[in-house]
């Protein structure tokens, strides 16, 4: 007669793992939904806009998009526990698509914001803003992908926010300035963009962007510096790599005739290594180097040219719109 075998331990079932993933989901959106309001501005003409905007540390501070704001000056938010408050716009930065609002009266506490650069693809985030003027609504799904572009503009000035944050969770109109936000219910990006079906976009919340928050803040505006050149990540030379320990650099693809970038003597062709003595390995790693404070000051920049090490100091100008 045999030996009947020991009866197994029951794995997950499909109804308990359901009901950890539904856990986390209803719990970011508890903590978070109060902390998002519906936005609506008027704009010159009394044109007007809708999207959404997060409440954020600060004395009555709203996050939300540049696009949503647009040419607005005020506004009003609603929250979802029904208050509703008069908002002024603070300053707007379309070259990041990023703007601050300041409500006149209450608001709720803010929301704890958190930083992109520990963001995983495939890690679980939830989208929570007022789609299609559905307020409150909440959308859950994986990072897709992340380092991503966003071509943003204003006047003739042209720019690519980086790092940008691609989605699965469902992102409709209404969405944008609303809060993405990871399980443990922190604020890793603000919803910008619905690029197609399935596929959505958020600004990061990490040091550059909170660098362009407080400037908003401060003087409503941000400056910034400009250098003339266009750049995209690259390898680095075999050789290269195993003498400076590093794997990418910046290619630069094309040199603003007359910039900064020309004058210095910089060429297309050239490898970017190092930007005022840092390692540069992604337009990020340039891009938050070029805020006010850069603005006529000698940058030293290191570069790869035809199998030689070249430094050469650039001079920032101040970039203008038009």
């Amino acid at each position: 007669m045999g030996v009947l075998p020991e009866p197994s331990t029951p794995g997950p079932t499909d109804e308990s793992v359901l009901d950890a993933y539904s856990q986390i989901v209803t719990g970011v959106a508890a903590e978070l939904t109060p902390h998002v309001a519906a936005l609506q501005v008027t704009g010159p003409g009394g044109r007007g806009g809708a999207g959404s905007a997060v409440v954020v540390p600060g004395d009555g501070l709203l996050l939300t998009n540049a696009h949503v704001v647009g040419r607005s000056r005020a506004g009003r938010a609603v929250f979802a526990d029904g208050s509703e408050a008069a908002v002024d716009v603070v300053g707007a930065d379309p070259l990041s698509d990023l703007a601050v609002v300041r409500a006149r009266g209450a608001t709720p506490s803010p929301a704890r914001l958190g930083d992109a650069a520990t963001l995983r693809v495939g890690q679980l985030v939830v989208a929570v803003g007022n789609p299609l003027g559905l307020a409150g609504s909440v959308t859950a799904g994986v990072v897709s992908g992340l380092g991503r572009s966003l071509p943003t503009q204003d006047g003739r000035t042209a720019r690519v926010v980086e790092d940008v944050i691609q989605t699965d969770a469902a992102l409709n109109p209404g969405n944008s300035g609303g809060a993405l936000a990871d399980s443990a219910g922190r604020v890793v990006g603000v919803n910008t963009a619905v690029a197609g079906w399935g596929l959505g976009l958020a600004v990061p919340i990490n040091d550059t962007t909170r660098r362009i928050v407080d400037a908003l803040v401060r003087d409503g505006r941000v400056r910034r510096a400009y250098l003339g050149l266009v750049s995209t990540p690259a390898p680095l030379p075999a050789e290269l790599a195993e003498r400076t320990g590093r794997r990418r650099g910046l290619r630069v693809v094309d040199v603003v005739p007359g910039s900064p970038a020309d004058r210095a003597g910089l060429k297309a062709g050239d490898l970017v290594l190092e930007a005022a003595r840092r390692p540069v390995a992604e337009a990020q790693s340039l891009q938050r180097l070029l805020f006010q404070d850069a603005i006529g000051r000698p940058l030293p920049v290191t570069v790869y040219r035809r199998g030689a090490m070249v430094d050469v100091i650039t001079v920032p100008t101040e970039l203008t719109g038009g």
